[in-house]
């Protein structure tokens, strides 16, 4: 097999990645660079078109893929998993909501189309050992695809390369493609040997993967797995374990009035305070004293007030007000946690007033590290991990480029020294998995 694709040849299937770009970033790019700034630019362009793995990884992250608005990347993906003889299963994944103009969504399960070799049929890929899961869908606002190099850091594996999905989750996609790419074309891994899965919806809901898992692609495929390496951000470390999450909406329901008379009234905002202070410095709080669980492992559970909405007008006392808490679990049960919060907010709560909503629970999720080489973290984020239905007896690892502490800002980015580290991880862990 030859794995060759170049930006020039992954370009024309971009379909406009640009477009997405604001007036002024638009102009940016139209504005002529110094002979100097345009020598170093142009050096680092060569750097990325010279690499199947960078291009790839170019190619995908100049299309935006804000989760809902996946299928521009997935059509590409396809197109290049196609065009080096895989075979890929789309499954559509349905919309939050049918009505409000959201594009189709599919997941893509691909595995390489063993009739090309010799001696094998095509279905004997479809239950292959080691699985490879990242997700293609990204959080807002769209960022543009950017390459630069400091002065003090002159090296190749010291670009650096920026943008909206660089970090989380497509450098993951890209490696993961590379990797197996690569142990085909030298004959490491026999096709029948791995898949890919590429899923939407990780970042809100974790509905792709949800989807997949009780799908019957999935019933068909699984049953020989020894392990399924799912990507995310680890700073090239093996991830130990992560933390498990809670998410609560909290509503309350007041009565509106006049301010100038608000005793004819009853505020929703003064209603929901206490309990979003109370839930605020409920992770400092000593277990003993009614405080969330802690572990050695992942430290402190800690908590988020992310949404909060209330009113009308600065005049009107307000009716209604919403909020929205995440819990990062370091340790407990899911009805245990629950229990806690739930205790909490009647102390300010004692009539019961405000209405709860639980969702999305899991509790910190345990991942196998026990491959020799790599140094190991536990990370505070959530992943897919959860959300698939593994049997027991398959390894279970965690692993990718970049630091989530990056991911999801305005900086978010990483080095191409981190990529082809992440490249050669891959393959170290896949050929592990193998002896399994």
């Amino acid at each position: 097999m030859k794995v060759l694709w170049t930006l020039a040849q992954l370009l024309p299937l971009l379909c406009g990645a640009t477009s997405n770009l604001n007036s002024n970033e638009q102009r940016a790019l139209q504005e002529p660079l110094s002979t100097q700034d345009q020598v170093n630019h142009e050096k680092l362009e060569d750097a990325i078109a010279a690499s199947p793995l960078l291009s790839l990884h170019r190619a995908i992250c100049e299309i935006e893929s804000i989760t809902d608005n996946e299928l521009a990347v997935a059509e590409l993906l396809i197109s290049i998993l196609e065009a080096h003889n895989f075979t890929v299963k789309t499954q559509s994944v349905p919309p939050p909501n049918a009505n409000n103009g959201t594009k189709e969504r599919l997941n893509l399960y691909a595995y390489p189309n063993v009739s090309k070799y010799e001696g094998t049929v095509e279905d004997y890929a479809t239950k292959p050992k080691v699985l490879l899961s990242s997700h293609i869908d990204t959080v807002p606002p769209h960022i543009p695809y950017a390459l630069s190099q400091s002065k003090s850091k002159s090296s190749r594996e010291d670009i650096f390369i920026s943008g909206r999905g660089t970090v989380d989750d497509k450098a993951c996609v890209a490696v993961q493609l590379q990797t197996v790419l690569d142990l085909l074309s030298t004959g490491e891994v026999s096709p029948s040997d791995v898949a890919l899965l590429f899923v939407v919806g990780e970042e809100k809901r974790g509905d792709g993967m949800h989807t997949f898992s009780d799908s019957k692609l999935y019933e068909e495929t699984n049953g020989n797995y020894k392990a399924i390496l799912f990507g995310e951000p680890t700073e090239g470390k093996l991830a130990a374990g992560h933390k498990g999450i809670v998410m609560l909406t909290i509503k309350a329901h007041g009565k509106a009035a006049h301010s100038g008379y608000p005793w004819l009234g009853r505020s929703a905002n003064s209603m929901i305070l206490p309990a979003l202070l109370m839930l605020d410095g409920l992770g400092d709080l000593p277990v003993e004293e009614g405080g969330l669980p802690r572990s050695k492992k992942y430290g402190k559970t800690t908590v988020n007030v992310g949404y909060m909405h209330g009113g009308v007008a600065a005049n009107v006392v307000p009716e209604s007000a919403i909020a929205e808490v995440s819990f990062r679990l370091a340790g407990g049960t899911i009805p245990q946690v629950r229990g806690i919060i739930t205790s909490a907010i009647k102390k300010v709560d004692p009539e019961g007033l405000l209405e709860l909503d639980f969702s999305q629970g899991y509790g910190p999720v345990p991942l196998d590290a026990d491959v020799d080489g790599f140094d190991t973290i536990t990370v505070n984020y959530g992943t897919d991990v959860p959300n698939l239905k593994v049997e027991e007896g398959v390894k279970k690892y965690l692993y990718g480029p970049g630091s989530i502490l990056v991911a999801h800002g305005k900086d978010e980015g990483l080095t191409v020294g981190d990529m082809e580290d992440a490249l050669d991880g891959y393959k170290r862990l896949v050929k592990h998995a193998l002896k399994l």
